[in-house]
């Protein structure tokens, strides 16, 4: 009788290793949490539970969101790192603290590489560079922006959801590509940002286009273009910046990471469960409802994006000069 149970569960360890159950074995009874670095409400907090609610016995008894806002999500990444390494506190995050802060920050106290593993990405955001009334309607594209730039280098400038994010840098990469001087207007969050645009208080913005989208309907702004390697399939008749002429891509996503020393067999478990889990019907169609795609790579290729983006993104904001306040 031992021996048949010794052989049963080898058994079972086995057949889950690399499968959706694999975590079982390792996080039975436990809550898994997804740790967000960002208040309930925001993009990545709604992302963070359609996956949670796809991902609700696959991987664990129950995986809920637990919301850790603070010092622009470096709070959620030091808490992360320091968990247990059992599986059960997952990091999800968007893509700029692991990229573009060990960049901008003199003291960062963690390095992404060595604290934290990264398991899968699960979404992707494209960016709208977008114009308000500010400027007038004869600007139909970037070209046109840019000439308007030169002729008013008092007005040029662009809001951003936050210092040090994606959204600033795309604007110091199109300010250099385009050889104008754009100074960046820095706001805490994407609402506001819009709503000094649509007010014409600031020229541009850089936002998602999950916000520029619903303003865009109602005629308060204009896109001008996506910093996308490909146009968006959300926005098919805007062009590309690069399409345009100024050689600018940035392609923000969001993913899960776990803290260093955790078990391969979890991080394949947790692989599974979320490839599952982004390629369920219900989430695709919730995140095309505000502009974001599903996206998966595996534990090996998310590892080597993660890398390839630090490596890009450190020039660009080394010759911004841009340090972030700590």
């Amino acid at each position: 009788m031992l021996n048949r149970r010794k052989l049963v569960s080898s058994l079972l360890l086995a057949s889950s290793v690399g499968g959706r159950g694999a975590a079982w074995a390792e996080t039975v009874n436990k809550v898994s949490r997804l740790v967000v670095g960002f208040p309930a409400g925001g993009g990545t907090d709604v992302i963070a539970r359609l996956l949670a609610d796809n991902m609700k016995g696959s991987y664990a008894p129950a995986v809920i969101v637990e919301n850790k806002p603070g010092a622009a999500a470096r709070v959620s990444i030091e808490y992360v790192m320091r968990s247990d390494p059992d599986g059960s506190t997952i990091l999800f995050t968007p893509d700029f603290p692991i990229t573009l802060y060990p960049h901008s920050f003199r003291q960062l106290s963690y390095d992404p590489l060595r604290d934290l593993i990264p398991v899968a990405p699960t979404a992707k955001s494209a960016l709208a560079f977008s114009v308000g009334p500010e400027v007038p309607a004869s600007v139909k594209n970037l070209s046109d922006f840019v000439s308007w730039c030169k002729a008013n280098p008092d007005k040029s400038s662009y809001a951003t959801t936050s210092a040090g994010g994606t959204p600033h840098f795309v604007g110091v990469m199109f300010s250099a590509a385009a050889g104008v001087t754009m100074q960046p207007v820095h706001y805490r969050g994407g609402a506001p940002a819009l709503q000094d645009l649509i007010g014409g208080h600031v020229p541009a913005s850089v936002n998602p286009i999950s916000e520029a989208m619903p303003l865009l309907q109602q005629g308060g702004l204009r896109i001008l273009a996506v910093p996308s390697a490909q146009r968006s399939k959300f926005l098919p008749d805007v062009p590309t910046m690069k399409e345009s002429g100024y050689d600018v891509v940035a392609e923000p996503w969001l993913g899960a990471f776990v803290p260093a020393k955790t078990p391969d067999t979890i991080v394949k478990a947790l692989s599974s469960a979320l490839e599952s889990a982004v390629k369920s019907s219900s989430y695709v169609q919730s995140l095309a409802q505000f502009g974001n795609e599903s996206m998966f790579e595996t534990p090996a290729e998310f590892a080597a994006r993660v890398k390839k983006d630090l490596a890009n993104w450190g020039p660009i904001v080394k010759a911004s000069g841009f340090v972030a306040e700590d």
